[in-house]
């Protein structure tokens, strides 16, 4: 064997090159964490949010990396719950620090990105885990949610106007 084969299957063994059916398991779940992880980040970014498109992708690939490397490795599913756990008490810390209290008042922004940064780790995880459709059927109703639901509420913040100016007269 030559200098050259051993080093290929050093870098191989080292590496742990997968046969192409892996491959396209790890390559597949991690797109998929990558795109539900972008739509939900694009949505946010269009809106100016703090957590935008970078936050919301690497929070998504990072949860299902997390959940991949293991199973990859031949973990049960058992034991993938407590890496699990802590990636739901991890991502609070990361939401905690979206959340602003403005003022004196009962004012408190961030919650929707808090909520929204752990929604998205939750659709990493899934897609980490092999559940892509479970995934991409929660991104399809996150979506909807913080695109469709303030449509229908009525606007605080033009309600609270007409209410002083209401006083006011």
């Amino acid at each position: 064997m030559s200098i050259t084969e051993e080093i290929g299957q050093a870098l191989a063994a080292e590496f742990a090159i997968p046969d192409v059916g892996t491959l396209t398991v790890i390559v597949s779940r991690l797109a998929t964490a990558i795109v539900l992880g972008g739509l939900l980040g694009l949505e946010r970014e269009r809106k100016g949010r703090a957590a935008g498109l970078k936050t919301h992708i690497l929070v998504s690939v990072g949860s299902a990396l997390f959940v991949l490397a293991p199973l990859q490795m031949g973990i049960s599913g058992a034991d993938v719950t407590r890496v699990m756990q802590g990636i739901v008490s991890g991502i609070g810390f990361l939401g905690a620090g979206a959340i602003l209290k403005l003022d004196n008042e009962e004012r408190i922004q961030g919650l929707t990105t808090a909520a929204g940064i752990w929604l998205t780790a939750a659709i990493g995880m899934a897609a980490g885990m092999g559940m892509e459709m479970v995934a991409f059927i929660t991104t399809i109703a996150a979506l909807a949610v913080v695109s469709t639901l303030p449509k229908l509420m009525p606007d605080k913040r033009r309600n609270t106007a007409d209410s002083e100016a209401d006083l006011d007269t």
